[in-house]
């Protein structure tokens, strides 16, 4: 798997339970939805969701060339206390949340395993490959952030803000990458939900020389001119999703998963041969799969 581009919190939000209150009911039949109490849902119960989905990404970050390739996705709920799993990212909400239309403060610790370019294989273009192969980076972190739920459009929706910061501990780029996201997620209904978000990266300049640069003896194997990128701004993005449940509702039972992604690189990241002239400063993603809540 490269770096998987996909917003894992956007992902998981709607892998999650939202937070129906005990008298919620649907709209009625006129609305396209079936009317449903909700009074026997227990709100304060411990959740998972775990899923698997289909992602078509680039070949690498930059890449005009696409593939298809697998990914877990899991999201659960112990005792107020949050963990997620998206694809190369997992992350655990220390703080634990309250339920009801509450502030919800998030922090804790992140990690991330960066694929990208360990694969020749797996690059379509020649002068990628002959860059050379890169090693797997592990990347740890940390984030912090606020929720807020019942914000536009009901008391269940939710409206989050989070900064990320990581750091490559293994080596291969020794660099940090802040993360700035927004993500809006809302419940249609007891079986529909969606979600859209925002987000940036901006990375240190270790991060730019490993992906983005090139050196002398990879200028005359790729026939790329020599680039040495700065670090900044490496790209924003936007995306949308969408969950149906297939049996049961949002709070338990198999439901499909559905999305895209649009991220736009920028300034040295945007404009090294990587992806100016081999690849895209528009990068795509698609994702599609099913979960399970129990």
């Amino acid at each position: 798997m490269s770096r998987l581009l996909i917003a894992p919190a956007a992902l998981l939000a709607l892998l999650s339970t939202p937070a129906f209150a005990q008298d919620t009911q649907l709209p009625p039949a006129d609305t396209g939805a079936v009317t449903q109490p909700a009074a026997d849902i227990d709100l304060d119960r411990d959740t998972v969701t775990a899923g698997v989905v289909a992602v078509y990404l680039p070949d690498y970050e930059g890449s005009n060339h696409y593939r298809w390739t697998g990914a877990p996705a899991a999201i659960g709920s112990v005792k107020g206390f949050a963990f997620t799993l998206a694809g190369n990212r997992v992350s655990v909400d220390l703080i634990p949340n309250p339920p009801g239309p509450k502030w919800d403060i998030q922090a804790g610790p992140i990690a991330l395993v960066n694929f990208n370019r360990t694969t020749l294989s797996q690059i379509d273009d020649p002068r990628i490959r002959a860059l050379g192969k890169l090693d797997t980076a592990i990347e740890l972190g940390g984030y912090v952030g606020i929720g807020k739920t019942g914000v536009i459009t009901s008391p269940y929706d939710k409206l989050s803000v989070s900064v990320s910061y990581r750091h490559d501990v293994s080596g291969v780029h020794d660099a940090g990458i802040w993360q700035p996201t927004v993500n809006y997620f809302t419940p249609l209904s007891l079986k529909a939900a969606v979600g859209l978000f925002a987000s940036a990266e901006r990375a240190e300049r270790g991060y730019a020389q490993t992906y983005f640069g090139i050196t002398p003896a990879q200028s005359v194997a790729s026939g790329f001119t020599t680039s040495s990128p700065r670090g900044g701004w490496k790209n924003w993005g936007v995306g949308a999703l969408g969950t149906y449940s297939l049996t049961g509702n949002l709070l338990h039972g198999v439901k499909l998963v559905a999305g895209g992604t649009y991220r736009r690189m920028l300034n040295d990241f945007g404009n090294s041969p990587v992806t100016r002239i081999a690849g895209s400063k528009n990068q795509w993603l698609g994702a599609v799969g099913l979960a399970y809540t129990f």
